[in-house]
């Protein structure tokens, strides 16, 4: 019984005043949710703006500052005495006449006369001469210097005796190698000359004598048959010898 009576009041509110009482308040707490929501929305907001500002922005601006020139001040140096004197133009040489000089010739080496004598019969390979010996012409390949026989005959250079020799034509026959390409070469002497093969002779050291060994030229008075040769070729010993 209580619980209908409860009901009847209960919906009798409602078909009365009370209907809109609950409007009102349902509209209140609306209004006031939305109200506390934009409230809340501005204070948000207003917190917001005030972090922006109280905090710096992250964005750097980079300035590029061109570097100022600096003012060159001139330099002045000071030379000690002695190098300023060095580099001043130095004053040209005045200039002196040539002097001239006698220019002397080599000559070619010097042989020693092996013999001392005059000249029969020169040495001469382009023209060919009469032979009063051999009756006939033909050239000569070395010099004959006049000399009586028996007389010593010397070394015209140092060298070594290389060879000995008896020829058919010009008899006894030494010669000595000189160690540069040239050779001396005695002909027409005594039958036992005064050195062997092998031996080491000076300039002017007694090799043999004057004799007639050689057949091509016995019909001559006593005289050395003397030659020399370079590289095996015989040339004038008067290109050689002392004048």
């Amino acid at each position: 019984m209580n619980s209908r009576s409860s009901g009847g009041k209960l919906e009798e509110f409602f078909n009365g005043k009370g209907f809109y009482i609950v409007l009102f308040l349902c509209a209140a707490v609306i209004g006031a949710s939305a109200w506390m929501m934009a409230a809340g929305d501005r204070a948000m907001k207003e917190e917001i703006s005030v972090m922006k500002q109280d905090v710096p922005s992250e964005r750097v601006e980079t300035i590029i500052v061109p570097p100022v020139a600096e003012e060159t001040l001139p330099v002045q140096v000071t030379l000690p005495e002695e190098t300023a004197q060095e580099t001043e133009p130095e004053a040209e040489a005045p200039e002196t006449e040539a002097v001239w000089s006698e220019t002397v010739p080599v000559s070619s080496p010097l042989y020693l006369w092996p013999v001392s004598g005059t000249v029969e019969r020169r040495h001469d390979l382009e023209v060919l001469h009469y032979d009063v010996t051999m009756q006939d012409w033909r050239t000569h390949a070395g010099i004959d210097i006049a000399a009586p026989l028996g007389s010593p005959v010397n070394a015209a250079h140092a060298g070594s005796v290389v060879q000995i020799a008896q020829d058919d034509l010009y008899g006894t026959v030494v010669t000595v190698d000189h160690g540069d390409g040239m050779a001396s070469v005695y002909a027409n002497l005594a039958e036992e000359p005064a050195v062997a093969v092998g031996d080491w002779v000076e300039p002017g050291s007694v090799i043999g004598a004057v004799g007639s060994s050689a057949l091509c030229e016995v019909g001559q008075e006593g005289h050395l048959h003397f030659a020399l040769t370079v590289n095996g070729a015989a040339v004038d010993p008067l290109s050689y010898l002392p004048a």
